[in-house]
């Protein structure tokens, strides 16, 4: 079937893109290819259509290798909708489902089977492959086949491999991927094995995104951070959850921690956000990115775990909130901006601890000598980009081309002010208050009694009446609203003040907050009941002990399983008010928050809040 009325009649488009039809006639004609296409170029065409054509001639089926389940399903489902005979192997199918899509492989079938690389070098499976029909292969995400990659996957080192065991050593092997610098593209044919591939280099120029690099001051981060991020989404008109016709946002975020924290920012800001990490139950990342995909949520914020397979057309800005650990990763995550065409904004956020950030994500796994001097040269490119001042397109086109031949994007940061003379200076730190105020601040810290944060503490003594501050008291202080004519900032940089002169003290190294030296003082209306040893027991342990009890009944749980006592103590300690805070209290983990973190926060509001 000629491969022009495949692409027409089967997927609906009335032309190839660049590059794609030189890597369809390769496989064609029976050569190896290597295709380096950037995200949203098309690169999933360059082995579809040869498969579909392949297998209406009578050749057999195209064995694809994918690295997520997520992106498999995408991927069978769009091709299944269009007539195409696909599926998938991986975990979670049933028994059934399984047995039947080996069956038809055998049968001769499908035209496309996707399965992971940890199925495809399995004995059991490769030695059936050997019996079946093979018409290509194709290495989805090739780049994860080296150690100098973002991504690598060990089993991808066996994929060469599988040419011997299918149907002839004459199956041609297209290996794709979206960042893979000159290095990368000659480890991967090495690995891969490929016969004198035909290398296709797509244009990694992309008119329609606005590169942008904020750097981020030592001692101000996270404030010029959220006022970057904030001020970016508002531009795009990100925070009238009634619109949707502006699009959506992903923000990526280092870790896990910092996702939570910024959503929850993002949410108390009024922005409809959502947040996503590998940490999250099963359940609860498909919940984020359902509501995220149904534009319920119009801003995600996620860890790289929110990866390959993304393809949304209308995302209309890319924030990286710190800097990722590869210039190969910062280009396939940012290129998910602006699939439709339409101009969107690519925003990295940097500050000189992130490249630290990365060091101590990549220490975590043990690794040799020379994949450390890789990660630095890779963390060295991504400093390079972001202190940059000339185009940041001709920067990365560079970087995964080898060539300097790259016109200015004129849309970039650097192109549109050549001089940096726009750039604004940022205000100088707020000045602490006089000691009248500090004074009122300490007064209000003997009144509440309990380690509070900074900021709720501020926004107290400012006047706000917002559910956090009702939800912890805040409000019932004489001292409420008693520094309304002051800056947040500036009450802030007074506790500061406060704790460097040992008035007051930090409390907690995950989540801190402060509090006034010493042990903290048991008041009277905190306690309900007396136990025989003579020792008081919160109403809150009493209400909490009762619920464990209850809900271990109801599980066939011992009560302990629910929670254990040092827990109840620590969620009446911290008065958590939400489920962000509640993960900071020692021995409960996600899954037990998810289950009864609700009614947690409802026993601790009840007994928090007159």
């Amino acid at each position: 079937m000629d491969p022009t009325a495949v692409l027409r009649d089967v997927f609906g488009h009335a032309a190839f893109r660049g590059g794609q039809r030189e890597a369809i006639d390769a496989v064609l004609a029976g050569r190896d290819a290597l295709v380096l296409q950037p995200t949203g170029a098309g690169k999933s065409a360059c082995y579809q259509v040869p498969a579909v054509a392949l297998a209406r001639a009578g050749h057999g089926t195209t064995i694809v290798i994918s690295p997520l389940i997520a992106l498999m399903n995408d991927q069978v489902r769009a091709l299944v909708g269009r007539g195409v005979a696909a599926a998938a192997l991986h975990s979670q199918l049933d028994d059934d489902d399984r047995l039947e899509t080996l069956r038809r492989l055998m049968a001769g079938e499908l035209e496309l089977l996707y399965l992971s690389p940890e199925r495809a070098v399995l004995d059991g499976f490769r030695r059936l492959l050997g019996r079946a029909r093979v018409a290509l292969l194709a290495i989805d995400e090739a780049h994860c086949v080296s150690q100098w990659g973002h991504d690598f996957r060990p089993e991808y080192l066996r994929l060469g491999e599988l040419r011997e065991i299918c149907d002839g050593p004459a199956i041609p092997m297209i290996a794709l991927t979206a960042t893979a610098t000159p290095r990368v593209m000659a480890e991967i044919a090495s690995s891969l094995e490929l016969r004198t591939p035909v290398t296709v280099r797509g244009d990694f120029h992309r008119p329609n995104l606005a590169f942008e690099v904020i750097h981020v001051p030592p001692g101000r981060g996270e404030e010029t951070r959220l006022a970057a991020m904030i001020a970016a989404l508002e531009r795009l008109g990100l925070r009238d959850q009634r619109d949707r016709s502006t699009g959506r946002a992903i923000i990526y975020c280092a870790t896990r921690k910092t996702a939570e924290t910024v959503a929850d920012h993002l949410k108390a800001a009024g922005f409809a956000a959502g947040y996503y990490h590998a940490g999250r139950t099963a359940r609860a990342r498909d919940r984020a990115q359902t509501g995220f995909s149904l534009g319920r949520t119009r801003v995600l914020v996620a860890t790289n775990a929110f990866g390959m397979g993304i393809d949304y057309p209308d995302i209309r800005a890319i924030v990286h909130y710190q800097a990722p650990g590869s210039l190969e990763a910062y280009y396939q995550e940012a290129g998910r901006a602006g699939r439709d065409g339409d101009p969107s904004t690519c925003l990295l956020l940097f500050g000189r601890g992130d490249l630290m950030t990365q060091r101590r994500i990549s220490q975590s796994n043990s690794s040799s000598a020379k994949v450390e001097a890789r990660r630095e040269e890779a963390l060295a490119a991504v400093g390079r980009y972001a202190n940059a001042w000339t185009c940041r397109q001709q920067i990365l086109c560079a970087h995964f081309t080898g060539t300097e031949d790259h016109a200015a994007c004129t849309t970039c940061d650097a192109c549109r002010d050549p001089q940096g003379a726009s750039i604004e200076p940022l205000p100088a730190p707020a000045a602490a208050l006089d000691d009248a105020s500090a004074q009122i601040i300490l007064a209000a810290m003997t009144a509440h009694d309990r380690p509070v944060g900074k900021g709720n503490l501020a926004k107290a003594l400012r006047g706000s009446q917002a559910k956090p501050i009702v939800i912890q008291g805040l409000v019932r202080l004489p001292q409420h609203g008693a520094l309304a004519s002051a800056s947040e900032d500036a009450i802030v940089a007074t506790i500061d003040r406060l704790v460097a002169d040992l008035r007051l003290v930090r409390k907690g190294r995950k989540y801190p907050m402060v509090a006034l030296p010493g042990p903290p003082k048991v008041t009277r209306t905190t306690y309900a009941r007396r136990g025989r040893d003579g020792t008081s027991t919160s109403s809150i342990t009493v209400e909490l002990d009762r619920y464990r009890r209850s809900m271990a009944r109801k599980l066939k749980w011992k009560a302990y399983m629910v929670f254990q006592k040092a827990t109840m103590v620590a969620i009446d300690e911290k008065r958590p008010d939400s489920l962000l805070a509640l993960q900071r209290i020692p021995g409960l983990g996600l899954s037990r928050i998810e289950r009864f973190g609700a009614d947690v926060l409802a026993i601790v509001k009840r007994y928090t809040v007159s």
